[in-house]
């Protein structure tokens, strides 16, 4: 019983793969057409530039590969980190400037610490401060990789922009008989370039 669910599920998906190929083999035709249509040869993209613009203002390699759709998604991880950053450090602040007040043993100082704090003990200080103090580091560290990846996706961008993938690449599943193995079975079929 499980052969033959195994056996329909390849049928299947068999199917499924050849009707995708005849149906991108139609749609072929047309985006030829549209192709020879155009009257301007493509932009050339140079990565390099991509990648030093990008390196000097996050989300400007994106804009000069017209990778516009990126933006959001670079300005939001590199604000998010900032925020996250600026956060920890005001709490860091605060905790320390706390913390030193909470210890100094003048009773007066007790005034000039922020008032979510006052209620906690010197230990309790220290150790929020301690954290608040390795949270600083970690979003220092996590905007440093984003601005990273925001260059390497620009770079990464550029150098693709000049890929080629014209119609004539695909592939197709066939049954046939291979000589090689003395067997009948399925066999995948990758068709590079003009037919």
């Amino acid at each position: 019983m499980q052969k033959l669910v195994t056996l329909i599920s390849i049928l299947l998906f068999v199917v499924f793969l050849q009707t995708n190929s005849f149906a991108q083999k139609r749609t072929d035709s047309i985006v030829v057409k549209t192709d020879s249509l155009k009257k301007h040869s493509p932009r050339k993209v140079i990565p390099r530039v991509a990648t030093i613009r990008s390196a000097i203002l996050p989300g400007l390699g994106q804009i000069y590969n017209r990778k516009y759709w990126k933006l959001p998604l670079v300005y939001g991880a590199i604000g998010a980190t900032t925020g996250i950053f600026i956060y920890n450090v005001n709490n860091y602040r605060r905790l320390r400037d706390a913390y030193r007040n909470k210890t100094d043993g003048i009773s007066s100082n007790d005034v000039l610490i922020y008032y979510k704090y006052r209620n906690l003990s010197a230990g309790a200080l220290r150790s929020y401060r301690n954290v608040f103090r390795q949270n600083v580091d970690y979003s220092a560290l996590f905007f440093l990789v984003f601005w990273g990846l925001n260059v390497v996706d620009a770079t990464v961008d550029a150098h693709l922009h000049s890929f080629d993938v014209n119609d004539n690449i695909s592939f197709q599943f066939k049954p046939g008989y291979s000589n090689m193995a003395n067997t009948s079975g399925m066999s995948l079929v990758i068709n590079i370039g003009k037919h």
